[in-house]
């Protein structure tokens, strides 16, 4: 990605996630250049954030929290969020290790 294109979604949705989550590690990657969009794209993010406010919240209820901070933003670009939320003390556990993105199958890429 050209660095003449500014990262705005991605500072909104590390901005978003940073104050409503007050997290241990965050990760906010833009993943957009593996997908068949326009240069420049934030189109596709993953995201990976640790915060002690998912203790005791069941993994599809951690994700329905963050889409619901990031409502604005999935209805306005964002058409891929990959979530890998975790407790401080799952964090420890997986020694920081997140999966990798599955390869783009569409768009012909």
């Amino acid at each position: 990605m050209s660095a003449s294109f500014p990262a705005v979604m991605q500072q909104r949705i590390t901005e978003k996630l940073n104050l409503a989550l007050t997290p241990h590690h965050m990760d906010v990657m833009n993943e957009s250049g593996q997908h068949n969009v326009p240069a420049g794209s934030e189109t596709h993010f993953k995201v990976v954030v640790v915060s002690d406010i998912f203790d005791g919240m069941r993994l599809v209820g951690r994700h329905r929290h963050i889409y619901t901070l990031l409502a604005d933003e999935l209805s306005g670009g964002v058409h891929a969020l990959a979530l890998h939320t975790y407790t401080p003390d799952e964090w420890n556990r997986t020694q920081g290790s997140v999966e990798a993105s599955p390869r783009c199958h569409g768009g012909g890429q």
